[in-house]
């Protein structure tokens, strides 16, 4: 059975994904990455989660003109699930290209809660 911080935690990125997806159709790319960053601090520690996280980013770096974002994420898509998967986190980073890939970050104080151990995963 599922820890229920897990479950909190799953269902905080679920909501931060969604807001962020809503964005990204609207072609608000600046908030769409914003939340995209966001769900991928909460997301880092599932594979299809931390992965999608990534995908979004870089169609926001593509639909941007970014190259610098685009190349950055194909090369974390390349390597962020499998360090999902192993359990190599870097907390509360916000996996965008312009932070270094393994650099932990500052958690937001409103998502604090769901990353924070016990049990946060």
């Amino acid at each position: 059975m599922a820890n229920l911080k897990t479950t909190a935690r799953r269902e905080a990125y679920e909501r931060e994904a969604a807001a962020a997806r809503v964005g990204y159709a609207r072609g608000d790319l600046r908030e769409a990455f914003r939340l995209a960053e966001r769900a991928h601090i909460l997301g880092q520690p599932w594979f299809d989660a931390h992965s999608w996280t990534h995908w979004l980013m870089l169609k926001i770096g593509w639909r941007r003109r970014d190259a610098r974002e685009v190349l950055g994420q194909v090369l974390r898509l390349s390597t962020g699930g499998l360090l999902s998967l192993l359990g190599w986190l870097p907390h509360g980073n916000t996996g965008g290209a312009d932070v270094p890939p393994k650099k932990p970050m500052p958690i937001p104080d409103d998502l604090r809660p769901y990353c924070e151990a016990p049990g946060a995963r």
